[in-house]
């Protein structure tokens, strides 16, 4: 089958953890023999930031750490229904422009032959519904909402006929433990500041612990404001600035532990949602500790990764961790065997092609 995907970047992953999912999901989707086009706006605030930060070299690296996967810009005079009418399964992400969503739910009502899904991975359902609830989803078979919680939402204010859970996963093809790596400190946190939403958490579960059990310890990431950077500084924690997500696995190798902070909204109003980084960490069988969540779905078993439900609680653990090898490689491989059984980008695309059985839509012989 031939899959399109419009989505807001796969070329930049700079603040853009859905390029991370749609890669893996992508990559599988060729191993199995499909076709697979990802199709990327020309104004991408993503794209944009990432060469104003990075210059053209980072795209150049996309192409050469992603040698299978296709991406195409297209401007305003793009000819949408055409790339429609050549595919079988559309997939449109939730940051495109409303007006396009649009136009392409508009094609498939038209009489399109392909099936047509929104994929949600974000919390603006429940912290800017109204931007979500303006959609056009009328001509869509069906939404792909990345956790059970998002889809009940979906489902209370009929934004869709039929709803999915479909949770991110890690792309195992790229994170999986790297043996041998030279040691370069205790602790690695990767991810983004950003909008306040977990200013008060990140100082809590992560800098304050790292500053009192004098941990070496790095962050990398993007849109730390000032005041963040004073903080990483006064606490004597190393800040790296964005790193591509090629190399995530192997600076977790580099590394004794990891922490896992979820930002408010997803703790507060989508439970059960740990986003991407927890699923990619665990896949490289570096040990966890996670601030609170609530994982409603069962989507991890008890030892998988370690809770703290407070400060006191995250330097009691990472204190366990850093020093006890017996307890890093114990909790590690716990996490590892969840992951690759349940929680990989295959394990999602197999999720995919039952979700389309459903729609019994008439696959498209390949040229």
């Amino acid at each position: 089958m031939r899959f399109l995907f419009y989505t807001h970047s796969l070329i930049s992953d700079w603040n853009h953890g859905n390029a991370h999912f749609l890669r893996g999901v992508m990559r599988d989707l060729n191993r199995r023999g499909h076709e697979t086009l990802a199709l990327e706006p020309q104004e991408s605030w993503s794209r944009d930031n990432l060469l104003a930060d990075q210059g053209q070299g980072a795209l150049a690296s996309f192409h050469r750490d992603f040698p299978g996967l296709t991406a195409s810009i297209y401007d305003a005079s793009f000819d949408h229904e055409a790339a429609l009418d050549a595919a079988d399964v559309v997939i449109v992400h939730e940051w495109s422009e409303p007006a396009l969503v649009a136009r392409i739910g508009a094609a498939r009502t038209r009489g399109g032959r392909f099936t047509l899904l929104f994929h949600d991975t974000h919390h603006r359902a429940v912290s800017a519904e109204g931007e979500i609830g303006a959609m056009d989803l009328s001509g869509y078979d069906g939404i792909l909402a990345f956790g059970e919680a998002l889809r009940e939402r979906y489902l209370k204010a009929g934004w869709g006929r039929q709803v999915f859970a479909w949770h991110e996963a890690a792309d195992d093809a790229l994170f999986h433990p790297i043996p041998g790596e030279p040691e370069d400190g205790d602790l690695v946190w990767i991810g983004n500041w950003g909008d306040d939403e977990r200013s008060a958490e990140l100082s809590e579960f992560l800098i304050e612990p790292a500053r009192d059990l004098g941990l070496r310890s790095t962050v990398r990431g993007v849109r730390y404001p000032a005041e963040a950077l004073a903080k990483l500084d006064a606490a004597e924690i190393d800040y790296g600035g964005w790193i591509p997500n090629a190399e995530v696995p192997r600076a977790f190798a580099r590394y004794r532990v990891t922490v896992h902070v979820p930002r408010r909204p997803y703790v507060e109003q989508l439970p059960g949602i740990p986003t991407i980084r927890p699923f990619e960490a665990l896949a490289c069988g570096i040990p966890l500790v996670s601030a609170p969540w609530d994982d409603v779905e069962g989507l991890f078993r008890p030892g998988d990764f370690l809770w703290a439900r407070n400060g006191d609680e995250m330097r009691t653990q990472l204190r366990t961790l850093v020093n006890d090898p017996a307890a890093r490689a114990e909790q590690a491989q716990r996490g590892l065997e969840t992951i690759q059984a349940r929680h990989t980008c295959r394990h999602r695309v197999d999720e995919l092609m039952r979700t389309l059985d459903q729609f019994r839509a008439p696959a498209r012989k390949t040229a």
